[in-house]
């Protein structure tokens, strides 16, 4: 099984809504990918990097089910900053590709996360997951503390996929 079809299995397991299709010439926010009303689009013949799938994912993953659903394009345009849910989606995309046993580059590339993706993969390593609580509070994961108190593994394991309120 490729990649692609280990990602898109994988959003049939937890959920998020998908659809490989042809998208117009028109540019995206990623190559290839469109988030349309909560449905996560991807074009094969113009995906750069199928990585991405994960993150764009995780930013459906993390909103409400009532935000979810409308969203679309770049989800983060005309929202405030304080409001940004974008280290909840680079955190849940490491736990998925952890959960897909897929290499921290396939997601965090040279290409993206505005040249940060070096430094995320050096955090990520050192086991220091900046933004944690927030998914925490989504009710998501625990962290090394609570989990032993809740009898469940630590982050990157999660104990749901999407954010239920």
């Amino acid at each position: 099984m490729n990649e692609i079809q280990k990602i898109c299995s994988f959003f049939n397991e937890i959920g998020i809504t998908w659809e490989q299709c042809t998208l117009p010439d028109e540019p995206t926010f990623l190559p290839g990918i469109k988030i349309d009303r909560g449905c996560l689009k991807f074009d094969l013949e113009k995906l750069k990097y199928p990585g991405d799938l994960l993150h764009e994912a995780g930013h459906l993953a993390v909103e409400t089910p009532e935000r979810r659903a409308r969203m679309s394009d770049n989800v983060d345009e005309n929202q405030d900053p304080a409001a940004s849910l974008e280290m909840a989606a680079v955190l849940w995309s490491y736990a998925a590709l952890r959960y897909l046993n897929l290499p921290i580059e396939f997601v965090f590339h040279q290409e993206g996360y505005k040249g940060e993706a070096d430094w995320l993969i050096e955090q990520f390593a050192q086991g220091s997951y900046l933004g944690l609580p927030l998914l925490q509070w989504m009710g998501l994961c625990y962290d090394e503390r609570n989990a032993v108190s809740n009898n469940q593994a630590p982050f990157p394991h999660m104990i749901k996929w999407l954010r239920e309120a």
